[in-house]
C-alpha cells in the first residue's frame, strides 16, 4: 500500500510496500499511482532481481481494468524490458490469479498485476509476486524500496518496446483450474448442469473467465447480474466494490430473491473486481430475502474440510498436510485441523504470509484462507488467493450435494455439531487518514474498555510480539464467573476475543470478533448456535457504539 503522505520530489520517499503491495489514488505525485510512480517502482524491482543474482529476469505483467491501469502496465512491462528483462504483458485486463499462475506454471522471476483489488473506484495499485508465484515478504519489501529510493526520475529511466504479448496465459490458467475438478461421469456431470448458479463479477475482471471455467467443467453457463457483468472503472451500482461491505451484495441477492421458481439459484458467488476473492452465498429460509451470502470464516473451513483428506491417527507414512489461516481468522479450521490430523499454522494477516504456511513443515501446504474471503483451495497451482478456482471447487461440491439432497447449509450445520460452535463478525471504522486509524487502536491497546467484556478479567497480546501492539492485538476472555447478563442463555462458559489492527490497504481500524462454545461434538454440553449468534451480535454493537467518533 502507498499511505498518502504530504508530497515528496519525483526521486524521494514516498512509496512503500503493505499488505498488498503499492495502492493508492490515482494521481500526480511520488505518492500517488501513475506512471511515474510505477515506472520507478519497476525500476527498483529489476535492480534488486540483479541483486539476487538473477542475470536476466523473466517477468510477466498484467492488469485490470481500472482507471490507467493499462497505461500503467505499458510502462511496468518497457521499464523492465529496458532493464534487460525478458518481458511477457498480457493484452487485455485479466483477473489477478492468472498472473499468480503464470509466474509459478512458467518458473519466471517476478510478475507485476496493475490492480487496487476491492479498493474504491480512485485507487489503483502495484501487485508484485517473486519466483513461485508469492508475493513478496520481508525483507525483500525493505530492500526494494531501497532500491526504489535509488532509481532516478521517471523521466530518465531506460524503457524498451521489446515487449511479447502473450494471448495464451488464460487458457493457460483455465485449463488449470478446471483440471482440478474435470471428469467424464455422466452423472457427474448431469448433476453439475442440474445446478443453478447467478454470479457477479461487480464491474470487475473475472466475469468472462469464471463463465470460461464453470463451461468447461461441465456447469451451464451461469445466470449473471446483468447491470455488474462488464468491466466499468466507475463501480457505478456499488459504494465500494467489495463484497464483504455492507450493501455492495444486495443486487445480487435481490436479483436471486426474484427469481421464478424454476430458475431459483442453488448458489451465489460475488467475485471482487479482480476476481483474487469470492463470497458465497446460500438459499437460507431464516433470511427475510431467502439467501444470505457467507463469511469467510463461514466459507474456509467448509471448504478446507471438503478438499482436504483427514489423516488416520498413528499414520506417518505421508507428512500431515499443512492447512493454513490467519491470526485474525476464525479458530475453527484450528479445532478441524486438530481432529483430522492436519498440520495447522496461524500467520500474520495477508496470503504473502499465508502462501508461505509451509516452508518450514514436513509436509505441504494444502489450503489456506483468510478472514477477508480470500481462499487458496489448490496452492500447488495458484499461491494466492484465488476467487475463480474457490468459485469452482465450491460450486462442484454444491452440485454433487443437491443430487443427494442436501446443500452447503447442512455442512454448516455438520461443522457446528462436529467441531462446536464458533461465530465471528468484523466491524470497521474508517478513519480520515491512517494516522488517526492508528490512533484508535493505540487507545484500545492502551485500554480496552472495560464495558468490552462486561466485567470479566482481559488478556492482552500483540499479534506480532516483535511489532507490538500498534501493529495489532488481541483481547480475549471468557464468560464473567459470576455470570453475564450477555450469555446467560448459553448454558455453557463462551471464549470471546476481539482482534484489533490498522487495515493494510484502507484509511481504517479493524475489529474481528469472535464467540465460541465449547469444542467438539454437540451434546448436552454444547452451545445452542442461536444464543452464540445474539451474543456476537450484541458484542458487535457494543463496539461499534465504543468506536463511535
Amino acid at each position: 500500500m502507498i499511505t498518502p503522505t504530504p508530497r515528496t520530489p519525483a526521486t524521494g520517499p514516498g512509496i512503500t510496500f503493505g499488505t498488498a503491495g503499492l495502492r493508492a489514488p490515482v494521481g500526480p505525485g511520488a505518492d500517488r499511482m501513475n506512471v511515474s510512480t510505477v515506472t520507478r517502482a519497476t525500476a527498483g524491482v529489476a535492480q534488486w532481481l540483479r541483486k539476487q543474482g538473477v542475470a536476466s529476469p523473466s517477468v510477466a505483467v498484467g492488469f485490470d481494468a481500472r482507471y490507467g491501469s493499462n497505461a500503467m502496465a505499458r510502462a511496468v512491462a518497457e521499464t523492465f524490458a529496458g532493464a534487460g528483462c525478458q518481458v511477457v504483458l498480457l493484452p487485455l485486463p485479466t483477473p489477478t490469479p492468472v498472473i499468480a499462475w503464470l509466474v509459478r506454471e512458467r518458473g519466471l522471476d517476478a510478475g507485476v498485476q496493475i490492480t487496487a483489488s476491492h479498493n474504491p473506484k480512485q485507487d489503483n495499485g502495484y501487485k508484485l509476486y517473486l519466483a513461485g508465484g508469492s508475493q513478496l515478504v520481508s525483507p525483500a519489501d525493505r530492500e526494494i524500496e531501497e532500491c526504489i529510493a535509488a532509481t532516478p526520475a521517471a523521466p530518465e529511466i531506460p524503457r524498451s518496446p521489446d515487449v511479447r504479448l502473450d494471448i495464451h496465459a488464460v487458457d493457460g490458467y483455465l485449463n488449470a483450474v478446471t483440471g482440478l475438478v474435470r471428469s467424464g461421469d455422466s452423472t457427474v456431470l448431469a448433476a453439475r448442469r442440474n445446478l443453478r448458479v447467478l454470479f457477479t463479477p461487480l464491474h470487475g475482471v473475472g466475469g468472462t473467465v469464471l463463465d470460461e471455467a464453470f463451461r468447461g467443467a461441465g456447469f451451464r453457463s451461469p445466470a449473471t447480474v446483468t447491470a455488474q457483468r462488464w468491466p466499468d472503472p466507475e463501480f457505478p451500482t456499488v459504494a465500494f466494490p467489495n463484497p464483504e461491505e455492507p450493501g455492495t451484495c444486495d443486487l445480487l441477492l435481490e436479483t436471486a430473491a426474484a427469481s421464478g421458481p424454476a430458475d431459483r439459484p442453488d448458489l451465489l458467488i460475488a467475485l471482487d473486481p479482480d476476481a483474487d476473492r469470492c463470497m458465497l452465498g446460500i438459499p437460507d429460509p431464516d433470511d427475510p430475502r431467502g439467501y444470505r451470502m457467507l463469511r469467510g470464516d463461514e466459507t474456509g473451513p467448509l471448504l478446507a474440510r471438503h478438499l482436504v483428506p483427514a489423516v488416520a491417527e498413528g499414520d506417518d507414512a505421508v507428512a500431515a498436510p499443512v492447512v493454513a489461516t490467519t491470526v485474525v481468522s476464525s479458530g475453527l479450521l484450528a479445532r478441524i485441523a486438530a481432529a483430522s490430523g492436519w498440520d495447522f499454522r496461524e500467520t500474520l494477516t495477508g496470503f504473502k504470509h499465508l502462501a508461505r504456511a509451509a516452508d518450514d513443515a514436513p509436509g505441504d501446504l494444502a489450503f489456506a484462507y483468510e478472514e477477508a474471503i480470500g481462499t487458496c483451495p489448490a496452492p500447488g497451482l495458484v499461491a494466492d488467493k484465488d476467487g475463480i478456482a474457490t468459485a469452482l471447487v465450491a460450486a462442484v461440491w454444491a452440485a454433487g450435494l443437491k443430487a443427494q439432497g442436501r446443500t452447503l447449509r447442512d455442512e454448516l450445520a455438520e461443522l457446528d455439531d462436529r467441531f462446536g460452535v464458533v461465530r465471528t463478525a468484523q466491524v470497521s471504522v474508517r478513519s480520515a487518514g491512517q494516522a488517526a486509524a492508528a490512533a484508535l487502536v493505540a487507545d484500545w491497546a492502551a485500554s480496552p474498555p472495560a464495558e468490552l467484556s462486561d466485567g470479566a478479567p482481559t488478556e492482552v497480546t500483540p499479534l506480532d510480539p516483535a511489532a507490538g501492539t500498534g501493529a495489532g492485538f488481541r483481547v480475549t476472555w471468557s464468560s464473567a464467573p459470576q455470570g453475564s447478563s450477555r450469555d446467560a442463555g448459553a448454558g455453557v462458559p463462551l471464549d470471546y476475543r476481539v482482534v484489533v489492527r490498522p487495515s493494510g490497504t484502507e484509511p481504517k481500524a479493524k475489529f474481528y470478533l469472535q464467540v465460541a462454545g465449547p469444542a467438539g461434538d454437540a451434546g448436552p454440553g454444547g452451545a445452542d448456535p442461536a444464543v452464540v449468534e445474539s451474543v456476537l451480535t450484541e458484542l458487535r454493537e457494543i463496539v461499534r457504539r465504543l468506536t463511535d467518533r
